[in-house]
């Protein structure tokens, strides 16, 4: 594997604080031994490779998913547990004028739908995962900031929408009290348990007929005739059809057309202890809503339903144990500026993940270049909840060589452009930080 961060990044170090590893065991997928045939190869057991799978074998493909750790071991066993809108680092404005009118509202469409999708996977398979919110929440960090919220209400009733603003004086009552100057609330979204999510979504990928494998890391794909030869290191998988589903922990060389072509970036969660009614009452947010702040480098954050507050942000920009401690001192520093009445509340867990972007600022859903039979989803922007879900069930209908069920090929099918400085493209990185951090004051 050629991957562009230090090794300690796709190691254990930064999850071992993960609260979602509390929750619910891991399933007992068994490592994959020997030789498997299959339809379809998933690289990568993720909300992308489980909705796959579980699209796939509902259809009646034999399917085999290799995961590189144990069950929820990437980002989507270890995020924030936000299903809502996004999925794209691009503003309307400027998605219309790259891609047209049409395009451009049958992206946003596409992010409703993606939410529902998840909704009915949930409620279809029923997946218990400690649901909470209607919808999201943005929350105004600047005086400034409540304007454009009061420009995106207005657009949204314009358009039939549904929306709430919240002013800065009605935030209490709210139970949104703060450092915020008001509030726009979504309601489109909801807040989940993003690992019970996971392991649902596997039990019923495994209930059509889907094979996982854990620590089934693939290390190289072959061409074998008609097929793809994966290799693992205990064995290996042929399939005529791949489906690269790794996002943010994708490699260089898996296949090499990645190389290049997404950043992978940094975010850092906390979760406190059981909040007591009397400091929930101190600190002024009672809200179940999920939140987030109008900042480029946002904060986000939901008192969950067990009264224990997530909390989190960007994350830094090297990693190491001690990159790791620099990053978990500043989330924490974050949470204490924002809610001071919880500055003495312990956070006991704090990890951290990878997000992924792309060039072009939307998520990649399409073939794989000069490689028939092979697809990719990836590069969510932190929303992989419910785009990664979406992506699966697309890659699932490319794999079947059905017309997907989206009216959005035209922006997330585009051909990805690379990063400047290939596999040095992480250079690029403080410059971006440092803008939007200036940006953002």
């Amino acid at each position: 594997m050629k991957r562009i961060f230090a090794e300690f990044a796709y190691g254990p170090g930064p999850r071992a604080g993960c609260w979602w590893d509390e929750t619910i065991a891991a399933p007992a997928w068994p490592v994959l031994q020997g030789a498997v045939h299959a339809d379809v190869a998933i690289i990568g057991a993720g909300f992308t490779g489980l909705s796959a799978a579980l699209h796939l074998a509902e259809a009646g493909a034999t399917v085999a998913v290799l995961e590189a750790g144990p069950p929820g071991w990437g980002a989507s066993g270890r995020n924030g547990g936000f299903c809502c809108l996004g999925g794209a680092r691009i503003g309307a404005t400027a998605l219309t004028r790259k891609y047209g009118h049409d395009a451009a509202r049958s992206y946003f469409q596409a992010e409703k739908d993606a939410v529902d999708l998840v909704g009915q996977l949930l409620k279809r398979h029923n997946i218990q995962a400690d649901l909470h919110s209607n919808g999201e929440t943005q929350m105004a960090h600047r005086a400034r900031d409540m304007n454009g919220l009061r420009a995106a209400a207005e657009t949204l009733w314009r358009n039939g929408g549904s929306a709430e603003l919240i002013e800065a004086a009605d935030l209490p009552a709210a139970g949104m009290a703060g450092p915020f100057h008001g509030a726009l609330t979504t309601k489109v979204g909801f807040a989940l348990n993003p690992r019970k999510y996971l392991f649902g979504l596997s039990r019923a990928a495994q209930a059509h007929g889907a094979i996982l494998h854990r620590d089934s890391p693939a290390q190289r794909i072959e061409r074998h005739g008609a097929s793809y030869r994966i290799a693992t290191r205990q064995g290996h998988v042929l399939a005529p059809t791949v489906l690269i589903a790794t996002n943010g922990y994708s490699s260089e060389d898996l296949p090499t057309w990645l190389a290049g072509r997404y950043m992978p970036s940094q975010s850092n969660v906390l979760v406190t202890r059981p909040l007591t009614d009397e400091e929930i009452a101190a600190q002024g947010w009672n809200s179940d809503q999920m939140a987030y702040d109008t900042r480029n480098l946002l904060h986000y954050f939901r008192l969950m339903p067990d009264r224990r507050f997530l909390f989190g942000m960007r994350g830094g920009l090297m990693s190491s144990p001690r990159a790791e401690r620099r990053a978990q001192y500043g989330t924490r520093r974050n949470f204490e500026q924002m809610f001071p009445a919880w500055r003495d509340v312990p956070s006991p867990w704090q990890w951290s993940g990878m997000v992924c972007l792309s060039r072009h600022r939307v998520p990649y859903v399409g073939p794989v270049p000069d490689h028939p039979g092979m697809f990719a989803g990836l590069a969510y922007h932190g929303n992989g909840i419910a785009m990664g879900s979406y992506a699966g069930r697309v890659l699932a209908d490319l794999a079947l060589s059905r017309e997907p069920a989206t009216p959005c090929l035209s922006v997330i099918a585009s051909p990805m452009k690379r990063f400047p400085f290939g596999s040095l493209r992480r250079v690029l990185m403080p410059a971006a930080y440092l803008f939007y951090g200036l940006h953002d004051i």
